[in-house]
């Protein structure tokens, strides 16, 4: 790899080289959201508030399926961050191999299933008559994307493990501007509507898996993609599923019990429906900020956890802890300060930016809450703990929102104690994880002292 491409994890002050690992996460986050703001622009302006709402309710649809391997890329992280902190690189470049092969099996498998759950899914979420026809348009076609999607961030995650988090932001900017073309030639000058989104997008996925199977294909050493060696090798494979597994069933768990939320905004109509579209794209710019850290935590305690330089994993932690509270903070508090600006670029109705301000009134001002949670669950599974950060997420966010829909909300029926399902679970996760770090800790100093 090239030494300019990547940031050194190991060794030296942290606070600059993880602000240098996270920026370029964030922009292409960003850059990945914006362009995503684009499709719900255009159809909120050019296709109605029902496309509007059509195209953002069947996020919670999709994430159900994308988790599981999307956790699985988590663990292709970590295993080659420890084997390239450990200078274990034939093992690394197994791994490199592995991780193209589930992500070409599983993107298949995504597109199959994606299809055949499609309206099933919609119903079990009471998506309303208005709604559901363009929605199950969208997501057939969006589905059929799947496996551009999972190549590109299986190759994304190994590029970052490494440290080399400026390559994928080129690769979906490129894709990105494809996207926004196609989707403004597509809804505007063909008025295709919710499908003329869906194809774009699937276009852009495309794109970026070929960028990042381009960019491994022309590296050398143990990151230097060879088709011929594309194949799962059993051992790496378990060590994916072991760290990644959790984190994909964690991923999809809070997937049901997002869609256990939509369904209660669903009940509220189309216009609600299309203002949580609008506010959640806008918080999503906030999360990935945040999650931009949670990343950084993971890549740089798994290598320096290979190079056992248990010291530093602490200092990471808590370095990355203090960042994602200032970025949650700052990102957070910027979109309530400006909802109504922000909103009105999505849709001018004012009962769409009324309902909009509501949801970041509680959402975007305590989103940080989030970003801790998140953190702290990223130190753990690059210390290779997944399994209780999945117990302790599922436990204090997934059933908390399921028993708060069920009883609170069913009591108070408003939008409002909806969305404080959000904060209250967020704090209650980040308790969990953090005495599940003081274990982690406590096993880690016992750890230092027998290699010493």
């Amino acid at each position: 790899m090239n030494s300019k491409k990547v940031v050194n994890m190991l060794e030296g002050p942290l606070l600059g080289p993880i602000f240098a690992f996270a920026f370029p996460l964030f922009i292409t986050s960003v850059l990945q959201l914006a362009f995503n703001a684009v499709d719900i622009i255009v159809v909120g302006r050019y296709a109605g508030h029902a496309a509007l709402a059509a195209v953002g309710s069947t996020g919670p649809v999709i994430n159900l399926l994308v988790n599981i391997f999307m956790g699985i890329s988590i663990g292709a992280s970590v295993i080659m961050g420890q084997r390239v902190g450990a200078q274990d690189y034939k093992n690394a470049e197994e791994t490199l191999h592995t991780s193209i092969a589930i992500s070409i099996l599983g993107g298949f498998l995504v597109l199959v299933l994606g299809i055949v759950t499609t309206g099933p899914i919609l119903k079990l979420m009471a998506t309303p008559d208005e709604v559901m026809p363009l929605a199950e348009e969208y997501l057939r076609i969006f589905y059929l994307g799947m496996p551009g999607f999972m190549v590109f961030n299986f190759g994304a995650a190994l590029l970052r493990a490494v440290g080399d988090s400026k390559r994928p932001m080129y690769f979906l900017t490129i894709s990105g501007i494809f996207n926004a073309i196609c989707n403004l030639v597509l809804v505007i000058y063909f008025d295709m509507g919710v499908a003329g989104v869906a194809i774009a997008t699937v276009i852009s996925q495309y794109i970026s898996g070929a960028l990042v199977l381009m960019s491994l294909y022309k590296a050398d050493g143990y990151m230097h993609l060879n088709f011929k060696k594309v194949r799962i090798v059993k051992d790496k494979a378990v060590g994916m599923l072991k760290i990644g597994l959790p984190a994909g069933f964690q991923g999809a768990m809070f997937s049901i019990s997002n869609i256990l939320i939509q369904s209660g905004i669903n009940s509220f109509g189309p216009i609600p429906m299309a203002a949580n579209t609008a506010a959640g794209n806008v918080e999503g710019f906030v999360y990935m900020g945040m999650n931009a850290v949670y990343q950084a935590a993971l890549s740089f305690t798994s290598q320096n956890m290979g190079a056992k330089n248990y010291d530093r994993v602490k200092k990471i932690f808590w370095t990355c802890i203090g960042v994602v509270i200032f970025v949650g903070l700052v990102l957070g508090l910027s979109t309530y300060i400006f909802a109504g600006t922000i909103l009105k670029l999505y849709n001018k109705e004012p009962e769409v930016i009324r309902y909009g301000v509501e949801r970041l009134s509680v959402i975007g001002t305590t989103y940080f809450l989030c970003g801790i949670m998140d953190t702290m669950v990223g130190g753990l599974r690059g210390m290779g703990y997944s399994i209780t950060p999945m117990i302790i997420s599922l436990t204090a966010v997934c059933l908390l929102r399921v028993i708060w829909v069920q009883t609170i909300f069913q009591s108070i029926h408003t939008l409002k104690v909806l969305y404080l399902s959000y904060p209250i679970t967020w704090v209650i996760a980040a308790i969990g994880n953090y005495i599940n770090y003081l274990f982690a800790m406590k096993k880690l100093n016992k750890l230092k002292v027998i290699e010493m």
